[in-house]
């Protein structure tokens, strides 16, 4: 396991074991209904630890992104030029992810994107994609 590879535990295995199957996983507050994305154990509007997985659309559109042309960090130094992104998923929150299958020059602030995953170190990490709707 590098040191990029996501920590899997007893908490987060179910988004870790989605994505492992192409969903995406967020959490819903049933105390005050609203979703939210890091995954915590509590809600970070309300407090309640009231808070359940829920299955995203897996559609967002780009807020902002950056093109990275270094990183010494295995995996990613294999993987230079990348695009490292932030996305408005459909359901409200923004998410930290990678855009993927998409020249830079095609890159624009709210562009439509889907879900997809990359799998490795046996783990599937969520990317997103241009939309082909």
């Amino acid at each position: 396991m590098t040191a990029a590879t996501p920590e899997v535990d007893a908490f987060t295995r179910p988004y870790w074991d989605a994505a492992a199957e192409g969903r995406l996983l967020i959490r819903h507050c049933t105390a005050c209904d609203r979703v939210h994305h890091y995954p915590r154990e509590f809600c970070p509007y309300c407090w309640s630890e009231d808070v359940t997985w829920r299955p995203a659309s897996g559609r967002a559109t780009l807020y902002t992104w950056s093109v990275v042309h270094r990183n010494d960090l295995p995996p990613f130094g294999d993987r230079v030029p990348y695009v490292a992104a932030v996305v408005d998923l459909a359901e409200g929150p923004r998410m930290m992810t990678e855009v993927v299958g998409c020249p830079e020059a095609e890159l624009r602030i709210e562009m439509e994107l889907c879900v997809a995953f990359r799998a490795g170190d046996g783990v599937s990490v969520p990317v997103f994609r241009p939309d082909p709707r």
